[in-house]
C-alpha cells in the first residue's frame, strides 16, 4: 500500500504519555469514510486512564460527520470520567468542532398530523393488521393447548391438578366475595328502576319478569365475566408478562417444558370451571338484591315474589346464561395470555398489556353475548 493510499484511510492510535492516554487521530473524517470511524470508535471502549488528550495534527479532512463523531467520543469519555483536551487542531477544524458543540439534535417525536382521510384509513390499517396478527397468535395458542390436551388423554398424570386447584382459588373462591356484592348492587338497581317506571302504570308485579329474565339470561353473566376479566385476566397477563420480563419463559423452554402446559393450561382451566359457579352465584345475590328492593320499596312480600319468580323464569332461562359462561372465561383466558406472552422488557410494556388485555377481554365478552343472544332467539329459546 503506497503512502498517499495509507493517508486516505482513516485511524485512531493510542499512546501512553506521562501516564496520560494519547489518542492521535489521522486520516480524513468525514461522512464517507463514518463506517470505518465508527468501528476504530468502538474498538477503544473505555480507557481506564482520567486524562486523555485528542492530537488532531495528523486529520487531513474534516466534515461536519467527522466533528460529530469527535464530539460524542469526547462525550462518551468524559461521561465515565475522564477530562479530555483537543491538541492540535487547526483553526478550520476548531470552528466546526465549536459549531457541532452548539448544535445538539433535537430528541425524535412523532409527528401529528391533523385529522385527515389518510391519517383515519392509515389507522384503520393499522388496527386490522394487530387484529390478524392477536387471531393469529390465538391460533397458536389453540392448536398448542390441543396437543397437550392430546397427551394428557394419553397420560393423564401430565395434568397438573395442584396448579389447577391454585388457579381455582384464585379465580372463583376469591372472586365471590366482590362478584356477589356487585351482583346484589345491580340487581337491586334493576329492581327499583324498574318498578319505579311500571308502578306509574299499575304493573309493579312485572318488576319480578323483568329482573329475574334479564338477570339470568343476560345480566348475571355479562356482569361476572366483566368482573372476572378485570379482576383474573389482568391478573393472568401481568404473571405471565413479568415471568417473560424475566425470561422465566426462556428458561422454561431451555429445560424442556411447554409453556402452554405449565402455565396456559391450569389458568384455563380454573376460569372454565370458576366461571359458571361465579355466574350462579351471582344470580343469586341480583335475584336477592331484587326481591329484597321489591319488599322495601313495593311492599311485594318475599313469598309473593318467589311464587311469582317461579312463574316467570324456568330452568331454560337458567341455563341460557350458564352455556355463555364457558365460552367467555375460555376467550378472556386466551386473550389475557396471548397479551401476556406480547410483553417485553419494559415495565411500560407490561401496563401496557394488562391494559389492552382487560379491554380486548371485555369486547370480546360483549361480541359472544350478542352471537349467543342472536343464536338463541334463532332456534326460538
Amino acid at each position: 500500500m503506497t503512502v498517499e493510499a495509507a493517508q486516505e484511510i482513516p485511524r485512531i492510535s493510542a499512546k501512553e504519555k506521562d501516564g496520560d492516554l494519547l489518542l492521535v487521530l489521522a486520516g480524513p473524517w468525514t461522512i464517507h469514510h463514518s463506517d470505518i470511524l465508527e468501528q476504530a470508535i468502538d474498538g477503544i471502549g473505555v480507557p481506564d486512564a482520567r486524562r486523555i488528550h485528542f492530537d488532531l495534527s495528523q486529520v487531513g479532512r474534516m466534515d461536519t460527520a467527522g466533528a460529530w463523531l469527535i464530539h460524542r467520543l469526547r462525550g462518551d469519555l468524559e461521561f465515565h470520567g475522564a477530562r479530555v483536551s483537543l491538541q492540535g487542531v487547526r483553526p478550520s477544524f476548531d470552528a466546526l468542532i465549536s459549531e457541532v458543540e452548539q448544535h445538539h439534535p433535537t430528541p425524535w417525536a412523532p409527528v401529528r398530523h391533523k385529522l385527515s382521510l389518510f391519517s383515519i384509513l392509515e389507522t384503520t390499517g393499522r388496527e386490522v393488521v394487530g387484529i390478524g396478527r392477536d387471531s393469529l397468535a390465538i391460533l397458536h395458542i389453540v392448536g398448542s393447548l390441543v396437543s397437550v390436551l392430546s397427551g394428557v388423554f394419553l397420560r393423564p398424570r401430565c395434568l397438573r391438578i395442584v396448579s389447577i386447584a391454585t388457579q381455582f382459588d384464585r379465580a372463583c373462591i376469591g372472586a365471590v366475595p366482590i362478584v356477589m356484592l356487585m351482583s346484589f348492587l345491580i340487581g337491586a338497581i334493576i329492581a327499583q328502576q324498574g318498578g319505579f317506571y311500571l308502578r306509574q302504570f299499575g304493573a309493579d308485579v312485572y318488576v319480578v319478569d323483568l329482573s329475574g329474565v334479564l338477570v339470568l339470561r343476560e345480566i348475571g353473566v355479562i356482569l361476572t365475566a366483566i368482573m372476572v376479566a378485570g379482576r383474573s385476566g389482568s391478573a393472568f397477563t401481568a404473571e405471565i408478562g413479568s415471568m417473560k420480563m424475566r425470561e422465566e419463559i426462556d428458561a422454561l423452554h431451555v429445560i424442556g417444558l411447554r409453556v402452554t402446559e405449565v402455565l396456559i393450561l391450569p389458568r384455563l382451566f380454573a376460569l372454565i370451571l370458576a366461571l359458571p359457579i361465579l355466574t350462579f352465584l351471582s344470580n343469586l345475590a341480583a335475584l336477592f338484591g331484587a326481591g329484597l328492593v321489591s319488599w322495601l320499596y313495593l311492599d311485594m312480600a318475599p313469598r309473593v315474589f318467589i311464587n311469582l319468580m317461579q312463574q316467570s323464569v324456568t330452568v331454560e332461562t337458567l341455563m341460557v346464561g350458564i352455556v355463555k359462561a364457558p365460552f367467555m372465561a375460555l376467550i378472556i383466558g386466551l386473550v389475557a395470555c396471548v397479551e401476556g406472552m406480547k410483553v417485553s422488557g419494559s415495565a411500560e410494556s407490561l401496563g401496557h398489556h394488562t391494559t389492552m388485555s382487560v379491554v380486548k377481554a371485555i369486547f370480546m365478552v360483549i361480541v359472544v353475548d350478542g352471537l349467543f343472544a342472536i343464536f338463541f332467539s334463532s332456534i326460538g329459546i
